[in-house]
C-alpha cells in the first residue's frame, strides 16, 4: 500500500529479530528509510491520532495530483485535516489503520 501509493521500495525485511518482525521502505542510498515493525509476543493495536502525519511535498501541480491519485488508489482515503493548515495548499489521507499522510502541493522551506 505505503509502496505503490508514495512510490517506495522495500529496501530490507526481517522476521523474528529478538521477537520482532518488520519492512524498511524507502530508496536506495537515501539517508532515511521508513520503517515498520510488530512485536509478536506483545501485539499492540493502532493508535494514531489526528496529528501523527507523514508530510510530502511536491511543488509540481502535475506530480502532488498525480501522488494524490496513487494515494486514493492504493486504499487511502481523504480527510479533513485536524491542522487546517494543511488544507490550504495540500490533501491528507489516512490508511486503513487511521495514520495520516499529507501531500503539501509546495516546495519544503525550513
Amino acid at each position: 500500500m505505503y509502496c505503490a501509493a508514495l512510490n517506495l521500495v522495500v529496501l530490507t525485511r526481517f522476521q523474528d529479530h529478538q521477537g520482532f518482525d518488520g519492512v524498511m521502505l524507502g530508496h536506495s542510498g537515501m539517508d532515511y528509510h521508513f520503517e515498520f515493525t510488530q512485536c509478536r509476543e506483545h501485539p499492540v493495536a493502532a493508535s494514531p491520532t489526528h496529528e501523527d502525519l507523514l508530510v510530502f511535498y511536491a511543488p509540481d501541480r502535475e506530480e502532488w495530483e498525480s501522488a494524490c491519485d496513487r494515494l486514493v488508489d492504493n486504499g487511502f482515503v481523504r480527510v479533513t485535516s485536524f491542522n487546517p493548515y494543511w488544507d490550504v495548499s495540500g490533501r491528507t489521507y489516512a490508511d486503513p489503520d487511521g495514520y495520516r499522510v499529507v501531500m503539501q502541493n509546495a516546495a519544503w522551506s525550513s
